[in-house]
């Protein structure tokens, strides 16, 4: 089955940091663009952080800038993403994906229908 297998989320208090490990099964991501995304109780999925195939640009949404660090290992087909300073609303389950819509390898936005390989998600939540 060709999918992304998320893992690292857990339980961690407001201002703690955590590192989520997003592998490709099934399939060589390296050159696609590879997002991650997270969907909170009642929410829409929303894309939080991007890196490019081509070059390892990176993009992030402006509520996780300078505390999200997206980065990707072809060698072992794995994405990460270090998340700091984490807040209560960043609780959510993290998702990660493949620009599969013809991106050409570069990060071009979150529309959730253009993205594929969704794997079973890990849960994050920011708590006291």
């Amino acid at each position: 089955q060709l999918q992304f297998v998320e893992s690292g989320g857990g339980l961690v208090q407001p201002g703690g940091s955590m590192r989520l490990t997003c592998v490709a099964s099934g399939f060589t991501a390296d050159t696609y663009a590879i997002a991650w995304f997270r969907q909170a109780p009642g929410k829409e999925r929303e894309g939080v952080s991007c890196i490019a195939g081509i070059d390892e640009s990176t993009d992030y949404v402006d509520s996780v800038k300078g505390r999200f660090s997206i980065s990707r290992d072809n060698a072992r087909n794995t994405v990460y993403l270090q998340m700091n300073n984490l807040k209560r609303e960043d609780t959510a389950v993290y998702y990660c994906a493949a620009d599969i819509a013809g991106g050409f390898g570069f990060c071009s936005g979150y529309v959730v229908n253009e993205f594929g390989y969704w794997g079973q998600g890990t849960q994050v939540t920011v708590s006291s």
